[in-house]
C-alpha cells in the first residue's frame, strides 16, 4: 500500500502528429467493471474516431492488466499506453486514448510515440495521491477544545469523516500510521489535555499532509 500511488482526479491530454489527432482520458476505475464501463462510454463519446485504444491497470497489487489496439498494427497502441500507466505507479486507472485519422500514415514507430506522447499529456492535467497505511482514529472533547483540534488537523491537510455534537464533541479522522503518535501528542498539547484519543484501526489514507 505504501508504495501506491491513485487518481484522484481523472484528466485529457491531446497529442497531434502529421494531422492525426490523439485524445487520450485517463480515469480511476477501482474494479475492472468499472473500467470496462469507462471504455464503452468513451466509445459513445468519440463515436467517429477511427480507433479507440485502451489500457488499464486494475487491482490492489495491479494484477488485472488489459489493453487493446482496436485495429492499430499491434504492438503500437495498447500496449505504450499500458507501458506509460505502469511507468506511473497509479493503480486502479484506465486510460483510452481516440484517434482522428488525419490522411498521412504514421508507421509503427510513428504510432508508438503517439499513443505514449498522448497518455503522458493525460497524466500532465491529473491529481495523483499516494497511498499509504494509516490510523483511523476518535478523539472525544469538549466544545472549547474542538476548535483547537480542527484548525490542528487542517493545518495537517486532515479532514474528520465523522462528527457528532453530543453532551462532548466527537470527531474521527484518519492519519498517516507514521505520524499517528505525533498528532497524539499535539493534540494533548493543543488542549491542555482535554482529548481523549482512541486508535481505532488501520485504514488506507491518501496522502495530504503538510507534514511531511
Amino acid at each position: 500500500m505504501d508504495s501506491s500511488r491513485v487518481l484522484l482526479q481523472g484528466g485529457q491530454g491531446v497529442y497531434e502528429e502529421k494531422k492525426s489527432r490523439f485524445i487520450a482520458t485517463l480515469r480511476e476505475c477501482e474494479s475492472e467493471e468499472k473500467a470496462v464501463s469507462f471504455i464503452e462510454e468513451m466509445r459513445k463519446k468519440y463515436w467517429d474516431a477511427r480507433h479507440n485504444c485502451y489500457a488499464y491497470i486494475v487491482g490492489e497489487k495491479g494484477e488485472i492488466l488489459r489493453f487493446s489496439d482496436d485495429g492499430e498494427p499491434g504492438g503500437t497502441a495498447g500496449r505504450p499506453m499500458l507501458e506509460v500507466l505502469a511507468g506511473s505507479g497509479i493503480r486502479n486507472v484506465a486510460a483510452v486514448v481516440s484517434r482522428y485519422f488525419g490522411g498521412v500514415l504514421l508507421g509503427t514507430g510513428g504510432l508508438v510515440r503517439a499513443y505514449t506522447r498522448a497518455v503522458q499529456e493525460a497524466l500532465k492535467n491529473c491529481v495523483v495521491g499516494k497511498l499509504r497505511a494509516g490510523i483511523e482514529m476518535e478523539a472525544h472533547t469538549d466544545y472549547l477544545s474542538v476548535g483547537k483540534i480542527l484548525h490542528l488537523l487542517a493545518h495537517a491537510g486532515i479532514e474528520p469523516h465523522f462528527c457528532d455534537y453530543g453532551d462532548r464533541v466527537t470527531l474521527r479522522f484518519t492519519v498517516p500510521g507514521d505520524q499517528a503518535e505525533r498528532l497524539q501528542a499535539d493534540l494533548a498539547a493543543a488542549t491542555g489535555g482535554k482529548i481523549e484519543l482512541k486508535w481505532l484501526r488501520e485504514a488506507a489514507f491518501v496522502d495530504g499532509s503538510a507534514w511531511d
